[in-house]
């Protein structure tokens, strides 16, 4: 077999190279690599010495958006496309790091290895293919007489098999190094039931924090330092900016509407005189994922849809097609192919309401005039003269890296990967559109990502320091109150100090109780308090509590064996993943990655400007 999968290499090599050339002359006569900033010897980053090139992170990225435009059957947004660029990256710093892992501890693949593996442990996407499968079940037997076809092997399937293998087999080998002797004792099955079966319920005073104007005053420079200093690792965030926007919306008329309705009448009566359901929603659904499979949605139970089409779908008779039905994503029309209880399986087809033709026109030549006036503008001012010119309304929003922008509850396409892949400050985007608007935006202010140097935090960092001086005034009432709670009783020193009881319960170790501050000191404080005793002053971020126990019950030692089979395949499981995940993120944290996309990207916008 291994000799068969190799026969083929030669065929799969001349396909990558002519893929990777293909790539290159694309970059090259599109601009990508620009003149002198990136070449083919240019490197994206190094992992603890090692190179990765530039060429390959961006063939590895195209491919990647290739297949999900494939896949949705529409062109990217730059979001989405950035987001494709982000994981190629870690795919690619992940592989290196595995393989010098690999190397350090001796791991190797034999090609015995590979073959036992692909006979006996198919890929889990070989064991999902319907035709692979009887009765709803992998069948082993299909899966060999798959393997020793000639379709298998004239398709470089047994190629792409031994690749996946060479690089599965070391992974399995370094987990199991890294967890293998992962072991859960009972007593700690138990600890982890009890934490979750446990119950308290409890009544409690509050002494929320009171950051006064005055207390913020008080904050010393040498305070905001030191806190600073103590905390840093928790200013570390992800990049913000500032955008202005403009928008042009491309909302559609009652007279639209209408002409969509009439729209989706005719194709309810084309099906109804004898056209395939199927046929129609390949030839015309804006559901491109559905569309391609006759319209067919996932088989399932109420509450996957939204109301207004879950509604039409549940009212139709197996076989019955629906009269339009609207929501927020279009106009449907609504078949039932099969139902039993509230199991259901649809299909429809979606149109999408859009503008007329005449509406369309109009709002496109504004949108030219828009993108001629300040598109692209390195110049601020191009931006307000350009919205001013077209009696456009200027407005602000705040994006982060690696989030879609949104404006007035829409995602607005691209703008946010625009403003942090190295554009500067006052430079106005291109033109953005999508069904819904058209959008320009220019940068206004950036933020990167890392930690935040201490003057652009100062006066968070002053707040923050203000409310644990709040939350020392709070322990010295809290202490009083407690220790005059205990003497005179929880309910009479409430009313002495006028304050207000609240109750809560029953709730586990790992419930999150919002008025307790969430998974909080106070939570697990409820079950190191006996019964009917009074609590110390418990201190948490959101506020100091005295509490009271009022009610604890205890897990049910019976059941708990009952499933303890069960839980042990489970937690074992959780913490051998959990390990592994550990060692990877110190894998990436110890490595000395030098990663130099932004100045790369920023050399070319420097390139084409």
């Amino acid at each position: 077999m291994l000799q068969q999968m190799r026969s083929y290499a030669k065929y799969i090599w001349i396909v990558m190279f002519a893929a990777f050339v293909g790539g290159f002359l694309l970059a090259e006569t599109s601009g990508l690599l620009g003149r002198a900033s990136v070449t083919t010897s240019t490197v994206v980053a190094t992992v603890n010495g090692e190179d990765i090139p530039y060429m390959l992170w961006q063939n590895t990225a195209a491919s990647m958006a290739q297949t999900q435009e494939q896949q949705s059957s529409r062109g990217l947004t730059l979001d989405e496309r950035h987001q494709i660029d982000d994981q190629a990256f870690d795919n690619l710093v992940n592989e290196r790091l595995l393989q010098q892992e690999y190397d350090k501890r001796g791991i190797r693949v034999t090609d015995e290895e590979v073959v036992e593996a692909a006979k006996f442990q198919p890929p889990p996407q070989f064991m999902q293919t319907p035709e692979l499968q009887t009765d709803g079940q992998f069948d082993p037997a299909k899966y060999q007489r798959f393997l020793a076809s000639p379709g298998a092997r004239q398709g470089g399937i047994l190629q792409q098999l031994e690749g996946y293998y060479r690089t599965e087999i070391p992974k399995e080998k370094l987990f199991t190094q890294v967890a293998g002797d992962v072991f859960v004792s009972e007593t700690r099955l138990w600890q982890i039931w009890c934490d979750s079966h446990d119950s308290a319920t409890v009544s409690f005073v509050a002494f929320p924090p009171v950051v006064t104007k005055e207390l913020k005053s008080d904050v010393s420079d040498a305070e905001i330092q030191s806190y600073y200093d103590a905390h840093k690792a928790g200013y570390d965030r992800r990049g913000r900016a500032v955008l202005s926007i403009v928008e042009l919306p491309r909302k559609p008329t009652s007279a639209d509407s209408l002409a969509l309705y009439g729209k989706m009448l005719a194709l309810r009566a084309e099906i109804e005189k004898g056209a395939k359901f199927d046929d129609v929603a390949r030839r015309e659904s804006d559901d491109s994922v559905s569309g391609k499979d006759g319209g067919k949605l996932p088989k399932g139970q109420r509450g996957r849809f939204v109301k207004a089409f879950e509604d039409a779908a549940y009212k139709l008779k197996v076989g019955e097609l629906s009269q339009p039905v609207v929501t927020q994503f279009g106009m449907h029309l609504i078949r039932v192919d099969e139902r039993k209880g509230d199991t259901i399986s649809v299909r429809h087809i979606l149109k999408i309401l859009h503008q007329g033709d005449s509406a369309a026109t109009a709002t496109d030549r504004r949108a030219d005039q828009l993108a001629k006036l300040a598109a692209g503008a390195d110049v601020s001012a191009k931006f307000d003269s350009a919205a001013r010119s077209l009696g456009l309304l200027v407005s602000r929003i705040e994006v982060h890296e690696g989030e879609p922008a949104s404006y007035l509850g829409r995602t607005v396409p691209s703008a946010s990967a625009w403003a942090f892949s190295g554009a500067r400050i006052g430079e106005s985007s291109d033109l953005f559109d999508d069904d819904q608007a058209y959008d320009l935006v220019r940068l206004d202010s950036l933020q990167q990502s890392g930690v935040q140097p201490l003057s652009l935090i100062r006066e968070e960092v002053r707040e923050a320091v203000a409310r644990e001086k709040a939350l020392d005034v709070q322990m010295l009432k809290a202490t009083s109150f407690s220790q005059a709670a205990k003497s005179t009783g929880f309910e009479s020193a409430v009313k002495a100090e006028g304050l207000k009881i609240q109750k809560e319960g029953p709730f586990a170790r790992t419930t999150s109780v919002p008025s307790l501050g969430g998974v909080s000191a106070a939570v697990g404080a409820a079950f190191g308090t006996p019964a009917g005793a009074i609590s110390p002053p418990i201190r948490t971020e959101t506020a100091v509590f005295v509490m009271r126990t009022e009610r604890r019950v205890e897990a049910d030692r019976k059941a708990w064996s009952a499933q303890l089979t069960t839980q042990r395949a489970q937690v074992t499981r959780g913490m051998r993943d959990q390990r592994i995940r550990l060692f990877l993120d110190g894998l990436r944290k110890s490595a000395k990655i030098d990663d130099r996309r932004k100045q790369l990207q920023a050399a070319q916008r420097r390139q084409t400007a």
